[in-house]
């Protein structure tokens, strides 16, 4: 299982993911969306489409666009559509295999 964890709080868990380029994709339905808000940001990946970002709340704490997702990938990218990957700060901890 893998966990992943902002302002000392578990906000996504899961025993099943995909890795991507180091980064590991939870699956929409492990995320706890108390602490997710849609952003306005998103970003383009030439091989994977646009990306879209969601805040991660705890506590009244603000990480902006701590998260992102593909809700429509390209071909290439087909496993991770809709998923989920973490930076700034959220620790992704556990078991890494899938």
């Amino acid at each position: 299982m893998i966990k992943a964890i902002w302002n000392n709080t578990v906000i996504a868990q899961t025993e099943r993911f995909e890795t991507v380029e180091g980064n590991r994709y939870f699956p929409p339905q492990a995320l706890d969306m108390r602490y997710f808000r849609a952003s306005e940001t998103h970003s383009v990946c030439p091989w994977k489409g646009t990306a879209s970002y969601y805040d991660v709340v705890v506590d009244g704490k603000t990480n902006k666009d701590a998260a992102w997702h593909y809700p429509t990938t390209k071909a290439a990218a087909a496993n991770i559509a809709g998923y989920v990957a973490f930076w700034k700060g959220v620790q992704v901890v556990g078991d890494a295999a899938t």
